[in-house]
């Protein structure tokens, strides 16, 4: 949760659009984590009634997705960054 709030502080903070986007993605990916790891830790912690089940479900989907669309928004802007590094002004 730290290292979330870390990067998304740091994403509004800054004024280069890639570096943002950067930062942006790295938070995806910290959330993701930490709905994923609050989800086992609900599958052990807790009985299996329904409701339990399906926040465990949806908290698992929540993070599988935020891990995946921040690794493939990271390795944008880290290419479009790169791109305008190498480009002569």
């Amino acid at each position: 949760m730290i290292c979330s709030a870390l990067n998304s502080i740091r994403s509004r903070r800054t004024t280069d659009p890639h570096v943002a986007g950067l930062y942006r993605s790295w938070t995806n990916i910290w959330m993701g984590c930490m709905l994923i790891i609050l989800a086992l830790i609900l599958m052990f912690v807790f009985t299996g009634s329904t409701l339990s089940v399906i926040v465990e479900a949806l908290f698992l989907i929540m993070g599988a997705y935020n891990v995946f669309a921040g690794i493939r928004n990271r390795s944008y802007y880290a290419r479009l960054k790169q791109h305008s590094s190498n480009t002569p002004a």
